[in-house]
């Protein structure tokens, strides 16, 4: 037979599926953070290319419209599926069924040209609606059960059926767009075979997160370092915190969490702040609660060094957001950190649940201004060359233009 070339994929109708992930919500909570951004970002640079998308999330607030119109191109579709009000992501298996169910007759009356899938529960309300339409199909986990299962143990609040039917998405769909080189390991031990996965990195908005800009105030220590994301124990803020007790000089800020006023609140603070007054680092510790986009670049331009000391990370925005703004990463050397921090030229690697190790990485820099200068420099001229979002939609472009490429050899129909 002979190989076709690629489709030329003209302008497509895009249906992103994020059921739990929002592009429209308050970043910072135990469930919104990476993935919303990613399928935000991703959708309004597929829509620069000149493609139509419409992102499916699930209706969890009466007073949602149906539809919102997030920017030129890009159209927001509230799912009605379960109960209009906030669910923790954990509890929302029950009501894949009804939100596959309505995007099947979404799709019946009007059909996107292919369908993205982000979470595994996303997958399976996909492959639900396909049940009855032959539409492309493409799958980003963005984090995997087996990855969870295995460093949280009895912590894991996954449904126990989260890993056969992750693996049930992987053969079921088209193709699997895994976020980095660790990923496709993974997804191989779950038998995906390695020609069914594509790799493309989340992206970094790099004109928001620049070197240069306003630039949030500094405490009266001479070093600062960061710590950013969501406030739960696997990101490894416990780690930041008693590396901080081996850098006398330095304050920790972290960013995250609640808003500022609930943070008396948040079982993560309230551990936190007592494992800093048993280490006698109270003093040196900030949390700022969850802050609006516009402010955390001015914070990552604050600190010397940024530290991401996650336990397991299945990709890893912060990292890219600390190197867009020129700033050295100290970070575990795990998931797609692998691929992002690159150890030595724009900051350090070390074994994850290492205080020790995080500390005299961060004390290294810390002894050398031209060192951190030089890294962030680097880190900068890396994520231009390889993390943008208009590369990133690019390179994701290309995987859709692959699999409907193998769809027309197979049907002689686009």
């Amino acid at each position: 037979m002979t190989s076709l070339g690629p489709v030329p994929v003209g302008t497509l109708s895009i249906a992103l599926v994020s059921e739990h992930a929002s592009p429209l919500a308050t970043l910072g909570g135990v469930d919104a953070g990476g993935q919303n951004v990613h399928v935000a970002r991703l959708a309004g640079a597929l829509a620069d290319r000149g493609h139509m998308v419409t992102v499916y999330t699930r209706k969890d607030a009466p007073d949602l419209p149906q539809r919102v119109r997030l920017r030129d191109g890009v159209e927001v579709h509230h799912v009605p599926a379960g109960p209009q009000e906030s669910i923790p992501k954990d509890e929302l298996l029950p009501h894949v069924l009804a939100f596959g169910r309505y995007l099947a007759r979404e799709w019946q009356a009007c059909p996107p040209d292919l369908v993205h899938a982000h979470f595994w529960m996303s997958g399976l309300a996909s492959l639900e609606a396909m049940a009855e339409l032959r539409l492309p199909l493409l799958q980003t986990f963005h984090a995997l059960g087996t990855v969870k299962r295995r460093h949280q143990r009895q912590a894991d609040t996954s449904p126990p059926a989260r890993i056969a039917c992750e693996k049930e998405v992987g053969l079921g769909c088209d193709r699997v767009i895994a976020t980095c080189r660790d990923e496709v390991v993974e997804l191989g031990r779950m038998g995906i075979p390695a020609h069914r996965i594509s790799v493309v990195p989340c992206g970094v908005d790099t004109e928001h997160f620049t070197p240069t800009g306003p630039v949030a105030e500094r405490g009266p220590y001479r070093y600062r370092l960061l710590h950013l994301g969501r406030l739960v124990p696997r990101k490894g803020a416990a780690v930041s915190l008693t590396a901080l007790t081996m850098l006398p000089d330095a304050e920790l800020v972290v960013v995250g969490g609640p808003a500022a006023d609930r943070l008396d609140d948040d079982p993560e603070v309230r551990r936190l702040r007592h494992l800093a007054d048993s280490a006698g680092v109270a003093d040196r510790l900030r949390f700022t609660g969850g802050v609006p986009s516009q402010d955390i670049p001015p914070l990552i331009r604050s600190a010397d060094v940024v530290l991401c000391p996650a336990d397991y990370e299945p990709f890893g925005i912060v990292p890219l957001e600390a190197m867009a703004c020129g700033k050295p990463v100290v970070a575990s050397a795990v998931g797609g950190q692998l691929d992002t921090v690159a150890d030595p030229a724009t900051g350090r690697l070390v074994p994850p649940g290492s205080p020790e190790a995080l500390a005299r990485a961060v004390a290294d820099l810390l002894a050398d201004p031209a060192l951190r200068e030089a890294c962030g420099a680097a880190g900068r001229r890396r994520v231009l060359s390889r993390y943008g979002w208009p590369r990133v939609a690019a390179a994701t472009e290309t995987v859709y233009s692959a699999v409907l490429t193998a769809q027309y050899a197979v049907t002689g129909a686009t």
